[in-house]
């Protein structure tokens, strides 16, 4: 049976989340990173998404976004699809980067946002990436840097 349609309509608030194949790297190095999160703001700039927080780990990403013109579905193609050949042409590898579809959950936003926010951005502290609040506002990877205004530029461009 095939997968249903996901709900989305441009304006829609979601939590979307990505996982490496088999518990596998999404990133390597900071090469990787840059890349993924230079792909994401470019996306969101150009189909009018507004990315509200993201967290990118070494296997998994978290980002709270509102769906743009293009819907959901066609942003997270192209940034997944064009990230993992990027990947793959890099690291000189073969095959899915991406464990199944994305999950996403739609969110209403004035019952969860500022938890969501918060869930989201405390990501790399919990997973042991930062080891305080101080390192979680200068920690790149997460949008709480961008809105601590210690990262500029990049994906903060894009961060509502």
């Amino acid at each position: 049976m095939p997968r249903g349609a996901r709900l989305d309509t441009p304006g829609t608030l979601h939590h979307v989340m990505v996982r490496g194949i088999e518990q596998g790297s999404i990133v390597r190095d900071d090469s990787d990173r840059v890349e993924f999160l230079r792909r994401m703001g470019l996306l969101a700039k150009t189909s009018g998404t507004s990315i509200y927080a993201f967290a990118l780990m070494t296997n998994h990403a978290h980002i709270l976004l509102k769906s743009g013109s293009i819907g959901l579905s066609l942003y997270m193609r192209r940034l997944l699809s064009g990230y993992a050949q990027y990947f793959n042409r890099r690291h000189k590898r073969v095959g899915h980067l991406f464990q199944n579809r994305y999950k996403s959950v739609i969110c209403e936003e004035e019952a969860y946002f500022d938890k969501l926010v918060a869930y989201i951005h405390l990501n790399p502290l919990q997973a042991g990436l930062v080891a305080s609040l101080r390192e979680l506002a200068l920690y790149p990877w997460s949008g709480h840097a961008a809105i601590m205004k210690k990262v500029e530029g990049g994906i903060g461009d894009a961060v509502q």
